[in-house]
């Protein structure tokens, strides 16, 4: 029997009765649903909140990762109006990462101060999803990779996202292709899919400097900003220096051109 048969006769297959794809199964609800496990003894009941925005994050900065890995595949193929329609769903996960902060905002100093102590040395600056996005999107700076060094060896998926062009020459890349300046997509009309993409990836880093603002407030709101970050990290010390970083320099330089050149 080929192969082409046996994936027909498997599919028109009677199932078992406890085989049934549901809701829940596809999802795996039951599993995902015991993956919250506070730690604090009595259980503080805003430590819940605190483990569900954390793993939620997580889950969309997979999402985030996988969705740039095709944007990236999109612009080394040269597919302008692809890569255009790929930044605008990463900038709505983005959008969406960034909305859910504003959950973490409704727990009191006082309160999250009773269950902290139980949290121990984890951190979020420990994120390895995290710093694979920072590392994809172009952060490649000295000062960076020493931060990626103080929490041990590299994870082998940060080390993939590094060995990868950054954003900003893939985006270079395909206006040589297209024997284009950053300033003639500008300035003429028919390279407008150029310079929606040149904006969609403008949003992408605004987006993500909004969610590293919000960040820096919410930890100032929560610990306050002279207080030492989860882990013995410097809290909000560290994150206000993030908040300037650049992915598209480039982007920003052009503007400057039209008023100074």
């Amino acid at each position: 029997m080929t192969n082409q048969k046996r994936k027909r006769a498997s599919s028109t297959a009677p199932k078992k009765a406890g085989d049934e794809l549901t809701y829940s199964s596809y999802l795996a609800l039951d599993e995902l649903l015991r993956l919250q496990r506070p730690r604090s003894e009595p259980e503080h009941p805003d430590e819940l909140l605190f483990i569900i925005v954390h793993q939620a994050s997580e889950l969309w900065f997979k999402l985030i990762l996988h969705e740039l890995e095709g944007l990236i595949a999109l612009l080394e193929a040269r597919d302008t109006l692809g890569a255009l329609t790929s930044v605008r769903r990463v900038n709505a996960l983005v959008h969406i990462v960034t909305g859910q902060l504003s959950a973490l905002e409704t727990l009191p100093p006082q309160r999250f101060a009773q269950f902290r102590g139980y949290l121990g040395t984890s951190s979020g600056s420990q994120s390895v999803q995290f710093r694979a996005i920072e590392a994809m999107s172009g952060m490649r700076d000295e000062h960076f990779l020493q931060v990626l060094k103080q929490h041990g060896e590299i994870s082998s998926l940060v080390e993939q996202a590094l060995a990868k062009p950054t954003l900003q020459q893939l985006f270079d890349d395909l206006l040589e292709a297209h024997d284009v300046t950053l300033e003639q997509i500008y300035a003429e009309p028919h390279q407008r899919p150029l310079q929606m993409l040149a904006e969609g990836l403008l949003e992408y880093e605004q987006g993500f400097a909004m969610w590293r603002f919000l960040h820096v407030q919410l930890v100032e709101r929560i610990i306050g900003p002279a207080t030492s970050g989860t882990g013995g990290t410097l809290g909000s010390k560290y994150l206000q220096t993030t908040i300037s970083q650049r992915f598209f320099p480039k982007l920003w330089e052009v503007r400057s051109k039209f008023f100074n050149g």
